[in-house]
């Protein structure tokens, strides 16, 4: 079946780190077993897993003139993405993120909007938009509901399946700034931190549903090592993560939207779909950066198959 996405918003560059328990006091310096990098953020990191599972992905966004800039498209256009639609801006600097990276997988991060926080709906490219089968926006608190939903509106009119990321920590006050994109919205992809704070309800279920109530179709959770949670009116299904030795949780949500909007576009239902999510996840958790891992759809399908197999023994 084919499927075309265009992933729309945030463009990041990221530094990891690994491992770091504390940073040097002063000017001291510690030694460290990785230092590298890739392309991240909640459009860019998607539509490189979406890339690697079959998808045809072109990223919109902006970055800018700076190498940096340079380097993070070179990177997504070395996995097949096709960076065409993305803007350059002279005046300000590509969205980067350090990561130290804690020996658990966990880590903090030092970023840098950048560029990102420069896009909005006259930059969307919309004709291109209605000719792709999905769109997925990545983090479209960082232009607002009112812009973000002038892209979504006319995307659902013409018949392109929609959906987002956010990238921002749950805040209550940010759900009625993101609200007038909900209905414009047939699957939203956030973390449990982020929809138990934007909504301040007591239960994940609850959180959803109340994006459900505003028109939203589907919401897929990600819970980290619990797996996810997939909320519809008709159904609450409960997704297991796949056991891993987990290396490095950056990309994890990004690769979990990427599996699932494969899935849609393959004609799976909510628990398939769910499933290949956190099947992404985990193979990307195995290493560091989001990038990590040469896999494909076949690979992901496979693996998810395994480890089911094994768990359930």
């Amino acid at each position: 079946m084919s499927q075309t996405v265009i992933a729309l918003g945030a463009h990041v560059f990221d530094v990891q780190v690994r491992p770091v328990e504390a940073i040097p006091d002063g000017q001291g310096a510690t030694l460290v077993d990785q230092i590298r990098f890739s392309p991240a953020g909640t459009a860019a990191g998607t539509a490189l897993t979406l890339s690697k599972l079959g998808a045809a992905v072109r990223t919109a966004g902006a970055v800018g003139t700076d190498p940096i800039g340079d380097l993070l498209l070179s990177m997504l256009a070395g996995h097949g993405v096709d960076t065409s639609l993305v803007l350059r801006r002279d005046d300000t600097q590509t969205s980067a993120s350090v990561l130290p990276i804690r020996p658990d997988g966990s880590r903090p991060a030092f970023h840098v909007l950048g560029a990102n926080i420069s896009y909005g709906p006259d930059d969307a490219p919309h004709t291109e938009i209605a000719e792709a089968t999905h769109l997925h926006m990545g983090a479209p608190e960082l232009m607002g509901g009112e812009a973000a939903a002038k892209t979504l509106a006319p995307a659902r009119a013409a018949g392109v399946v929609t959906s987002a990321d956010l990238l921002v920590a749950g805040d209550s006050g940010l759900f009625d700034w993101i609200a007038p994109a909900l209905p414009y919205l047939d699957h939203l992809l956030p973390n449990e931190e982020q929809v138990l704070g934007l909504t301040g309800a007591a239960t994940l279920e609850d959180g959803a549903r109340r994006f459900l109530a505003e028109g939203v179709g589907c919401v897929a959770v990600t819970r980290g090592a619990r797996g996810a949670l997939v909320v519809t009116e008709d159904e609450v299904i409960e997704i297991p993560a796949f056991a891993v030795d987990v290396v490095d949780t950056t990309g994890c949500g990004d690769a979990f939207s990427a599996g699932f909007l494969r899935g849609l576009g393959l004609g799976r239902g909510p628990r398939e779909c769910g499933v290949l999510g956190c099947a992404a996840a985990a193979l990307v958790a195995q290493g560091l950066g989001s990038d990590h891992g040469d896999f494909d759809l076949a690979t992901a399908d496979a693996f998810a198959t395994t480890a089911a197999t094994l768990e359930s023994r």
